[in-house]
């Protein structure tokens, strides 16, 4: 449940910081209240379409059995993992310039198609977000036992959000959103490689990758899979007892992929 509420949290933070810039934008350039409602039809259209692609996914794995349905899965926890490290990369690069990159796409929307450009601009804003989401929570859920814990997870995330919107908002500024997202960047990171892992065990489950060598070794004497420290580890870092050489081949190409990613976002910052 912690990875669940911590990444729901951080996505929510990063979309009400979105809708944050948008509304001062609008105040700024005194836009009135037809603005602010068309600005509030494009956040709900965004979480809309958030929704929509939740549904495609589920419905989509109701029509599948077997293999196709195992594939389906499987390729979902690839594309939750990779879409996670993708979105940590754009922060990197892109953070900095988050606000004025806003501001002047919502300039040109606005000067282009009125109302229905700040409307558009704000539901694709608020879509990448949710869509980021629901597909981290859908690959969260494929864990056995799991559906529970991810529902009140995402609900906990959310009412934190909230209430960090709500304190900073008051004026309590303990949030440094540079740090913030510095931080939780790592731990998505660790969040994206752990989906890695429970992928890469399905297809070696399934015969579509073979282990090479298995175990490569037996960490089980310090932690177990099945103990509680050793699930903890498992959802937050990947973390696996007895890893087949292919898996830690997996695992290592991962960080050295995003670490070689963050130093070149770095240099280009």
């Amino acid at each position: 449940m912690g990875n669940t509420l911590f990444i729901v949290w951080r996505e929510s933070v990063e979309a009400i910081l979105v809708v944050g810039i948008l509304l001062a934008w609008m105040r700024h350039n005194q836009i009135g209240a037809v603005g602010m409602r068309a600005l509030a039809a494009g956040v709900v259209a965004g979480l809309g379409l958030a929704g929509l692609l939740g549904w495609a996914m589920v419905a989509a794995q109701d029509q599948l059995s077997g293999n196709a349905l195992e594939g389906f899965q499987v390729g979902m926890l690839v594309v939750a993992a990779a879409l996670i490290a993708q979105m940590v990369l754009w922060m990197r690069r892109h953070g900095r310039s988050m606000r004025q990159s806003l501001q002047a796409e919502l300039q040109r929307a606005s000067e282009r198609a009125g109302l229905w450009g700040v409307a558009a601009v704000a539901a694709l804003a608020v879509a990448r977000e949710g869509a980021e989401t629901a597909v981290f929570l859908y690959g969260v859920s494929l864990e056995p036992g799991s559906a529970n814990s991810v529902a009140v997870g995402a609900l906990l995330g959310v009412a934190a959000a909230v209430a960090t919107a709500w304190a900073v908002a008051r004026g309590l500024r303990f949030l440094d959103y540079r740090r913030f997202f510095s931080i939780s960047g790592w731990l998505l990171m660790f969040f994206a490689v752990a989906l890695l892992v429970s992928a890469v065990d399905r297809m070696i489950g399934n015969g579509w990758l073979p282990t090479l060598v298995d175990p490569l070794w037996s960490s089980a004497w310090l932690v177990e899979d099945g103990s509680r420290a050793g699930s903890l580890l498992s959802a937050l870092v990947g973390y696996r007892a007895q890893p087949s050489l292919t898996l830690v081949l997996v695992y290592g190409t991962y960080w050295v992929f995003m670490l070689t990613a963050l130093r070149r976002t770095h240099h280009h910052a």
